[in-house]
């Protein structure tokens, strides 16, 4: 059941933002909070939330950023960070994950975002969105502070599946290049495929197979393969998107993540450590507090799922207001950008490509065996 809106009419606003607030760790006073950062920032967003409606009207009646602009749509249960993506498909139906994905199915909110089970949240969104024609395995594309710029990389996947085959690399190189493209304004993105050494030789089979799909389709993708890049290179300026299974890929974004709060956490300590070292800060502090930003995680936070006929962002489940702030901010970004139509064609095309190339390699195999 939907309650009434809070305040005003939300209808001159021109994207909704589908929240489920029962989700994460920190709670709907958390979630709600975020929405308030977010409300504060950008008027153009409104909010639909998920939830236990006797806990979320108190919560939003008490910021009057926030009126006019919410519709609390009730959810009796919660999908917690324990229950089995299996389980949650055959009963999850009253949940504030299920109600908050179709939101974005039936129309009434332009993308999603729960800070939840991460694998629920992936079957619940590929069994009510679907996947795009094509897709074979979606793919969490997170963003990644790029060195020597302001600017992002972007990787994938980061946890949808811990295995990928040739193919599914290469679909995870097509959306994070129409992600990437899209989202950061660049025309031909530069896409390196993650290995343990950048020489053509090493690696598992499907790795190496990818590198021969994803560099024999760069120009129908309208990207440029860099080829092999190393887990240094994540951060570097030598490419955009990078390429790997999601197993990988959430070891690589889970480390990062704890070295990021390693560091903050030994700068805050040493430079406290005396009042000596206190008065050695405060010239650098402007420039320290930049870096902060920077490399803070919660800024960031928001994995994008790619594949699915709709916009789902996964947080972080123990994000705070502004890490689930930055979540929402990506998918009103994401709900505005157009790019999930451009990718569902340009997805079709690729699929023709790669049946066409596998189909002239076992012609030449055909052939070879013929000649011996």
């Amino acid at each position: 059941m939907t309650s009434p809106p809070v305040g005003a009419d939300t209808s001159d606003l021109q994207t909704t933002v589908s929240v489920d607030a029962m989700g994460g760790d920190a709670g709907p006073s958390e979630v709600v909070s975020g929405c308030v950062l977010s409300a504060e920032k950008n008027p153009q967003i409104a909010f639909a939330l998920h939830g236990d409606k006797t806990v979320l009207e108190p919560l939003v009646a008490r910021h009057p950023v926030l009126g006019g602009r919410v519709r609390i749509v009730h959810a009796d249960d919660v999908v917690t960070m324990k229950e089995k993506p299996s389980h949650v498909m055959r009963r999850g139906k009253g949940t504030s994950m299920w109600s908050c994905i179709d939101s974005v199915r039936d129309g009434s909110a332009a993308a999603a975002v729960s800070c939840g089970n991460t694998g629920a949240l992936m079957a619940v969104s590929m069994l009510r969105l679907r996947k795009l024609p094509g897709v074979d395995r979606p793919a969490i594309a997170c963003m990644w502070p790029k060195r020597g710029s302001d600017g992002y990389n972007i990787m994938l996947d980061v946890g949808a599946d811990v295995r990928a085959e040739a193919s599914n690399l290469l679909q995870f190189a097509m959306l994070g290049v129409a992600y990437y493209r899209n989202g950061f304004n660049v025309a031909r993105p530069r896409v390196g495929l993650l290995n343990v050494g950048t020489e053509e030789h090493k690696g598992r089979t499907e790795i190496r197979e990818a590198h021969e799909l994803i560099g024999s389709l760069a120009e129908l993708g309208r990207y440029d393969f860099v080829g092999f890049v190393e887990g240094s290179d994540i951060p570097s300026s030598v490419v955009d998107v990078i390429v790997t299974d999601g197993f990988t890929g959430n070891v690589a974004l889970k480390t990062a993540e704890g070295t990021a709060r390693l560091i903050r956490d030994a700068l805050r300590a040493e430079l406290g450590a005396s009042w000596l070292t206190k008065l050695a800060a405060l010239p650098v502090l402007p420039s320290l507090r930049r870096l902060q930003r920077r490399t803070d995680p919660r800024r960031v936070n928001g994995g994008v799922f790619l594949g699915l006929n709709g916009t789902v962002v996964k947080s972080h489940g123990a994000a705070d207001a502004t890490g689930i702030s930055a979540a929402i901010k990506l998918a009103f970004q994401l709900a505005q950008s157009g790019f999930q139509d451009r990718m569902s064609e340009r997805l079709e095309q690729v699929e023709l490509a790669v049946a066409e190339h596998r189909a002239g390699q076992n012609g030449n195999d055909s052939k070879t065996r013929e000649e011996k």
